[in-house]
């Protein structure tokens, strides 16, 4: 059985605790003592990305895309990952007293068709849908809460191919990379946010 976006509310803030925790861990040293109930659904294999943020500036944001392990292993793991995101220097101590962190369970990603730019433009659910675009060799995908940096589908699309390394193209040329793919997703997200107790020295 495999974890989608539905979760209740309740495994929702056990999984956002659970990736604040695994967080501590790290700064700290200790061990991770949070407990999955036997029969919880956070055993079940779910596909997850960890966010985090300081003063609403990104720390870190790492996931996972297909369902490949129990969701509360995926989680941690991810909450981990996104302390060292590449992109960003490592998280530490002095980050952990303001640390917002957003776990986001993400559903199947389903194919959207390709047939020109205008088209896939047109499928894309402002709000709704994450995106991921491929082509064999490179792979980048937005979640859904991008939409709130992007002022309508053209320019969230146009991102995404930059991210990824591709020409973000010429929307009234209505051209896309050859052999692009694409595939949509949603999410829903739950929270475990600052303030927190500082980490002592």
């Amino acid at each position: 059985m495999t974890v989608t976006a539905t979760l209740s509310l309740t495994d929702g803030r056990h999984l956002a605790r659970l990736a604040a925790d695994a967080i501590h861990a790290r700064l700290t040293g200790d061990r991770l003592s949070a407990q999955i109930p036997p029969g919880s659904r956070l055993l079940h294999n779910g596909a997850s990305f960890v966010t985090l943020e300081r003063g609403g500036e990104l720390r870190g944001c790492v996931g996972s895309l297909e369902p490949v392990r129990p969701l509360h292993r995926d989680v941690v793991q991810n909450a981990v990952r996104a302390m060292h995101d590449p992109r960003l220097p490592p998280v530490t101590a002095d980050d952990w007293p303001a640390l917002d962190v957003k776990v986001s369970v993400l559903s199947r990603p389903e194919p959207i068709p390709v047939d020109g730019r205008a088209k896939l433009v047109a499928e894309l659910r402002p709000g709704v849908d994450g995106l991921i675009l491929l082509d064999g060799v490179r792979r980048s995908t937005f979640l859904p809460s991008v939409w709130a940096k992007a002022a309508d589908p053209e320019q969230f699309l146009a991102a995404l191919l930059r991210k990824g390394g591709w020409p973000a193209g010429d929307s009234a040329a209505g051209d896309l990379p050859p052999g692009l793919t694409a595939m949509r997703y949603t999410s829903t997200e739950f929270r475990d946010d600052a303030p927190r107790e500082p980490i002592p020295a």
